[in-house]
């Protein structure tokens, strides 16, 4: 029987490229899903989940607001259960670079991508307290590690690692376990303007990975499952990258310095 058969995961970010394959991943292994995103195509994403005969409920949510979290958490307690699993995955990057960035940007960046974590965390936290079990997995980036551009964005996901290590800490003693996934360039939609500007983005990216590849969404719900499941029931605290070997070592430079191909 899977781990996840009578059990409830929840999913921010869930209507966008790797948040359909997350909730089709948990659904798949029996898991009932709450599906949360700020789009009410979530709504419509939730229906075929059900027609594809995966239990899942939707609400719509801007995950910055706490307000709004606790309204859509309600929603989904009431229609598919209390969530057994949060899987953190709502992102946005407003800027590539400091020059760009709006006091507004930074604002939107670290709303979402971090005090939008912590606001479902917190909402979550109190049920899994009362059931003595539960999982986080949040999904940084490799932002969060060293510097890639996009810097509101990476300051939130650096700051998401942090705050990842402290639920562990202080909610191991409840059963709450607490991991996060840190991917590197994931071929989504969300790439598409940029292939627009240059179609040879992901040949070109490819030399800094030593996998010679780029992650897929599959890529990192694989890690989110494992994550949350039974057989990683010893790991909490963890930061896991899952980036084809990028966060390994600069492979470009080695290059140049070793005159070596590898």
């Amino acid at each position: 029987m899977s781990d996840f058969a009578g059990k409830t995961v929840y999913v921010t970010g869930a209507a966008g490229g790797i948040g359909q394959v997350l909730c089709r991943a948990f659904g798949d292994q029996g898991a009932a899903i709450g599906a949360i995103d700020k789009l009410d195509t979530v709504h419509g994403f939730a229906e075929e989940l059900r027609v594809a005969g995966i239990s899942a409920a939707s609400a719509v949510a801007e995950i910055g607001d706490a307000t709004q979290v606790i309204a859509a958490i309600d929603t989904l307690r009431a229609e598919v259960g209390p969530a057994d699993v949060l899987i953190n995955n709502a992102g946005v990057s407003g800027a590539s670079n400091l020059e760009t960035t709006t006091a507004e940007i930074w604002r939107a960046d670290i709303e979402t991508n971090l005090n939008g974590a912590y606001h479902c965390s917190a909402e979550v936290l109190r049920d899994m307290k009362s059931a003595g079990a539960g999982a986080i997995v949040n999904i940084g980036s490799v932002n969060g590690l060293a510097t890639f551009g996009d810097p509101a964005y990476s300051a939130a996901k650096a700051g998401l690692i942090s705050y990842t290590r402290g639920l562990a800490m202080e909610y191991g003693r409840f059963g709450i376990r607490a991991n996060i996934i840190c991917p590197g360039t994931v071929r989504t939609p969300i790439w598409d303007h940029r292939v627009k500007k240059n179609p040879e983005i992901f040949k070109n990216l490819l030399r800094w990975y030593p996998l010679r590849r780029v992650a897929d969404p599959g890529d990192v719900a694989n890690a989110a499952v494992f994550l949350a499941s039974d057989n990683a029931a010893a790991i909490t605290g963890a930061v896991l990258p899952v980036d084809c070997g990028l966060t390994a070592g600069n492979i470009v430079m080695s290059r140049e310095i070793t005159l070596q191909e590898f």
